[in-house]
């Protein structure tokens, strides 16, 4: 469903408004004089009856995984469809099932591949690796080159997006056709962002945090709060724009990796390791077409941080970038609102020249 963000509450006659940033959106959206809480909840209602049409069953994704050994590593992996490659990166804490609401879809004319990172969902979380992002995105590239073996789309979310920016970044065979970011994050954790006076003003309480992650006890008791079914359910619903979206499945998805022997090491090791390269420095190296969708309710990369404001700014600066703003939605928004993030990526992955 091509339908944009709505308001509640409109007293003008009918008339067809259009963004006054194209650069920026081009969604257009009928404005009606009555009923139109009616409108807006029913056209809420008719996306979520659509995304569950299209959702595939996270048990079904669970079943139809395959593995591949990177380093002496497991990687657990998917893929469906046929057409040129994508690969789906996810986000921290997340997993392939945070794409059950993109994979058919995308899969009825691409060959989606999705990968769990390095820690996450089913691969291995080995005792005493150092994640960094530079590792996940040396996979990523190392997964293109023997698993693929084709010129790919990389499609990440969060960390996943700064992965892939790394890997297209560093990239040097050809195997990287084009990059689509949704929310990108500025590092691995927030320490990377001091140019953002909220994170100047939390700097010396996060470096505290890390000395107190660093005690194993504290750290414990700390993960076995967070990933508690209700806290983990109130950290979701602050971060999506759509609350019905953060169904049981979804909690689910994040808890059941969080249990696995390992998942506390990596808890750790990404909160307190090194930031990683900022997108900042990486984005001017890229010349490939890349897609940048960005959710305006996002409190983790907010759209008026220096990460937000640096790539809203990019499209007047870098031909090869588009970028558009999806209202009311949050920091992942291919789960969010998966029909408004395939109503801009489509049409943008059939402008891409042929491999």
């Amino acid at each position: 469903m091509a339908v944009a963000f709505v308001p509640t509450t409109i007293s003008s006659p009918p008339r067809l408004f259009t963004c006054s940033s194209p650069r920026t959106c081009t969604c257009s959206v009928l404005f009606r004089p009555s009923r139109q809480t009616h409108l807006s909840n029913s056209i809420l209602v008719l996306s979520n009856a659509r995304n569950l049409a299209d959702r595939l069953e996270v048990r079904e994704i669970y079943q139809s995984c395959n593995t591949w050994l990177w380093r002496g590593h497991v990687i657990n992996f998917l893929v469906k469809g046929n057409g040129p490659p994508l690969l789906l990166v996810h986000g921290f804490g997340a997993s392939i099932a945070h794409w059950r609401r993109n994979i058919n879809t995308l899969a009825e004319s691409y060959t989606v591949y999705a990968i769990d990172l390095l820690g996450f969902g089913a691969s291995d979380k080995p005792a005493g690796f150092a994640y960094t992002m530079e590792a996940w995105a040396q996979l990523i590239l190392d997964f293109l080159h023997e698993i693929v073996q084709k010129p790919t789309v990389l499609i990440g979310n969060s960390v996943g997006s700064l992965a892939c920016v790394i890997a297209a970044a560093e990239s040097s065979s050809g195997l990287v056709r084009g990059l689509v970011l949704l929310n990108c994050a500025g590092g691995m954790n927030n320490k990377a962002i001091v140019d953002d006076w909220r994170i100047k003003l939390l700097l010396p309480l996060l470096w505290l945090f890390d000395f107190l992650l660093k005690q194993r006890g504290i750290a414990s008791a700390l993960f076995e709060r967070v990933k508690q079914r209700d806290n983990l359910k109130n950290i979701l619903l602050s971060v999506y724009g759509n609350k019905e979206s953060v169904d049981e499945d979804l909690v689910e998805i994040i808890k059941k990796p969080a249990e696995d022997e390992g998942a506390l090491d990596v808890f750790v090791s990404v909160v307190t390791g090194p930031p990683g390269p900022n997108p900042i420095s990486l984005m001017p190296k890229i010349s490939l077409p890349v897609l940048v969708l960005w959710g305006d309710q996002d409190p983790f990369t907010p759209r008026d941080g220096p990460v937000g404001k640096y790539f809203s700014a990019l499209p007047s600066q870098l031909p090869n970038i588009s970028l558009y703003v999806l209202e009311g939605v949050g920091h992942c928004p291919h789960d969010d609102r998966p029909e408004l993030v395939h109503e801009k990526l489509l049409p943008w992955l059939a402008t891409l020249p042929p491999s």
